[in-house]
């Protein structure tokens, strides 16, 4: 079809349509020539505009200054002094006179036990004391002992009128003047009076014995009596369980109406006092040696311990050293030391974890750097310092201890070197940077702009 309607066309209508093609053909060049140079002045424009300035670095100048090394451990406060309460006597309870956690002052009342038996048998033993009295009284009077003197004196009577018949009629019987019958009675009247007063003498020492002994069994019976009683007096004083210490009170073991005995492997409750607090903490051989040397070398100088709770906060009042156990640990290699604390406010408790640190070593002439300076890349551990240009280099360094948010530098750097501390991020070595002096941590994570 296109021939046909090609054939049907005149040389000016073709000649047209060829004009009408360059002319479109030129147009299209030139406004994409237009275009390219304007796409062209954007890019340059873009990238002038791109290049941003050095930047912001915050840094730290490197000074000698002192420095305390201080040795951590960690540590688990304890009861010491931890008591068990425990019933003396049996019985039922009563009453229950504290709470769990309430702090009781030693002899403060805890249980009141049913002390009706107890109180009858104190009166049974007052009963048996003014009994036992009243037997030693009587042996006391030695009655039986009077009556034998008495006996003995009637004989020794009854003896010397025997005698004095005797006397009477023997010159008499010898003139012939008497019968010697009657001599005869009255030498025998003698003799049996004499044979009475030694019966009698006999019958005191033996009255004597027995006097002396029932007066000192009549003196044991009171003894025991008494004792009987003040122990009845005590179990009524016991049914009511007492605080052996101050401190703070535990759960209750046994409630009320439970039965008490005072034979039981469980206690009543248990008290712990909390002022002063013990803290224990676990040194190594080397460790433990370095305090004795210490504590021989300047024996007035005791570190001061300050504990620091699971929450890090630093407890307000400063500890010391009491005392460590006797042997090593074969298993761990370290040694046991126990440290007292002041805890009057009784906040802290036993069993509670946390730190224990104090100063082992003053050094001087140290150098120190924030902790967030310095770069660690496996074992390898590195800083980005300034040098006069401003342009970045990185440093290998060694450090030491760390004193709180800061690294002792051992080697790698000397006083005088500007070290990056904030930005680490942002720079590579070799590139320049805008300096400004390091604000510190508690500044950077109050600032917004830090996002911290």
């Amino acid at each position: 079809m296109n021939p046909i309607i090609n054939v049907g066309m005149t040389d000016q209508t073709v000649s047209f349509s060829w004009k009408t093609m360059i002319l479109k053909t030129a147009l299209g060049a030139l406004l994409f020539s237009g275009a390219m140079f304007l796409a062209g002045c954007k890019t340059g424009a873009a990238t002038a505009h791109a290049q941003p300035p050095p930047p912001v670095v915050e840094i730290s100048e490197v000074k000698e200054q002192d420095a305390a090394i201080y040795s951590e451990f960690p540590a688990q406060t304890y009861a010491r002094d931890l008591v068990e309460v425990r019933g003396r006597v049996d019985g039922y309870i009563e009453k229950w006179l504290f709470k769990p956690g309430q702090y009781v002052a030693a002899g403060q009342p805890l249980y009141v036990l049913d002390q009706r038996p107890y109180r009858a048998q104190v009166q049974q033993a007052e009963g048996t004391v003014r009994q036992a009295e009243g037997d030693l009284k009587f042996a006391q009077q030695q009655v039986s002992l009077q009556q034998a003197e008495a006996n003995l004196e009637s004989a020794k009577a009854n003896l010397v009128k025997a005698k004095q018949d005797y006397d009477r009629l023997k010159p008499l019987v010898e003139q012939n003047a008497a019968a010697a019958q009657d001599l005869d009675s009255a030498t025998a009247a003698l003799r049996a009076a004499d044979a009475t007063v030694r019966a009698n003498e006999a019958n005191v020492a033996t009255v004597k014995v027995n006097t002396s002994t029932q007066i000192q069994t009549a003196e044991g019976k009171v003894q025991t009596q008494r004792g009987a009683l003040a122990t009845a007096t005590l179990n009524v004083e016991y049914g009511t369980i007492t605080a052996p210490i101050s401190g703070v009170a535990g759960d209750t073991l046994v409630p009320v109406g439970g039965l008490v005995n005072a034979n039981s492997q469980q206690p009543l409750t248990s008290i712990v006092p909390l002022d002063p607090l013990w803290v224990r903490f676990k040194v190594s051989e080397a460790q433990y040696m370095q305090y004795q040397r210490q504590r021989k070398s300047s024996p007035q100088a005791e570190p001061v311990l300050e504990l620091f709770l699971a929450d890090d906060t630093k407890f307000p009042h400063p500890g010391h050293i009491e005392n460590s156990l006797n042997q090593v640990d074969n298993k761990t290699g370290t040694l046991e030391i126990q440290a007292r604390f002041p805890n009057p406010e009784r906040v802290i408790l036993p069993g509670q974890f946390g730190r224990v640190r104090f100063v082992s070593e003053h050094r001087s002439n140290v150098l120190m750097i924030p902790q967030r300076a310095v770069l660690q890349n496996q074992s390898i551990q590195s800083v980005y310092t300034l040098d006069k240009d401003n342009k970045i280099e990185m440093r290998a360094v060694t450090t030491g201890q760390r004193i709180g948010d800061e690294w002792i530098i051992e080697q790698g750097l000397k006083p005088g070197d500007r070290v990056v501390v904030e930005g680490l991020l942002s720079v590579r070595p070799g590139a320049v940077v805008q300096p400004r002096p390091y604000r510190g941590a508690s500044v950077i994570s109050q600032d917004p702009e830090k996002g911290q």
